[in-house]
């Protein structure tokens, strides 16, 4: 009797654990099943688009010749091209050299530049693909804030004047802005003559044959000339109808070589960047590089280069 008893008992211990073993078993199971299913739905909602565009244009050949020879005035003066298809002529400073980056498929540039014997000017077309390496923000979002980040290093204010004119539209009637360059106002040279401290030196200026712009700013000859304040139409300022958004920069810069004027216009259109940085260097300090005239160009440039990301 007592040996039938024990055995009964050890049997249920057996049967007891068995049936323990079975349920955390199952337990475990249903856990990572439940588990998977939020997982599965917050990888899909963190996802983003893609971005607008997946590759960028040919720096080199992003420019009109066109634009360029009205650019670039005295670039004709340039050897021809050797072998150019057709024979040309085209002056080799249209072909541009393209700047160097380490991923091609992210960033791409090309600068040209055309001296005279008085001076030179510079253009350099910078494209930047931008993308985002983080599941939550799209390539798109990424370059808004890359944008705005730009925008706020430049001091460009956050929307466009009511009155904003375009370059060259209006005469100066404004009795304010006549007093303020008889007074040798320091306009927008002022404090801000150390931002491009490594801009090239020696190269001169350009020559006054009229497509220069440049305007005789009057003073002793050799002595440096105040800086008049440029208008509000001029002046550094957020851009309309240029991608999505667009901003425009103008510095004028007295150095021991001569005066030149730093014309920086930046547009963003879907996940794409671009660069615009036109430059006029003189050597005579008494006649001042147009800022209508470059700024003109400038946006005439940018407007066609908007238009082929439309295309």
């Amino acid at each position: 009797m007592q040996r039938k008893a024990y055995a009964t008992g050890a049997a249920l211990v057996a049967v007891l654990a068995v049936g323990t073993v079975g349920c955390t078993g199952g337990s475990g199971t249903g856990g990572a099943a439940a588990d998977s299913k939020p997982g599965t739905v917050g990888t899909a909602a963190a996802t983003a688009p893609p971005g607008t565009y997946r590759d960028l244009p040919e720096p080199c050949g992003a420019v009109d010749t066109g634009l360029l020879r009205a650019m670039l005035p005295g670039a004709e003066s340039a050897s021809p091209k050797d072998g150019a298809e057709g024979g040309d002529g085209t002056p080799a400073a249209y072909e541009g050299e393209q700047t160097v980056t380490y991923d091609n498929d992210r960033r791409v540039g090309c600068r040209w530049k055309s001296s005279t014997g008085m001076g030179s000017r510079h253009l350099l077309v910078d494209f930047e693909r931008v993308v985002s390496y983080d599941p939550a923000v799209s390539d798109d979002e990424r370059a808004v804030r890359l944008y705005e980040d730009m925008a706020l290093e430049a001091g460009i204010p956050t929307s466009p004047p009511a009155d904003e004119e375009s370059p060259g539209s209006g005469e100066e009637t404004d009795g304010d802005e006549a007093g303020a360059e008889e007074a040798g106002d320091g306009g927008e040279d002022s404090g801000r003559a150390s931002k491009k401290s490594d801009a090239p030196t020696g190269s001169g200026g350009e020559d006054g044959d009229g497509d220069g712009g440049e305007g005789d700013a009057g003073g002793e000859p050799g002595t440096a000339v105040p800086q008049p304040a440029p208008g509000a139409a001029l002046a550094p300022r957020p851009l309309e109808a240029v991608g999505d958004a667009a901003y425009i920069d103008d510095e004028l810069i007295t150095a021991d070589s001569g005066v030149h004027r730093d014309i920086t216009l930046v547009f963003r259109t879907g996940n794409v960047i671009v660069t615009v940085e036109y430059e006029q260097w003189v050597t005579d300090k008494r006649r001042l590089p147009d800022s209508s005239e470059l700024q003109e160009k400038a946006l005439k440039l940018a407007g066609q280069l908007a238009g082929e990301f439309r295309d």
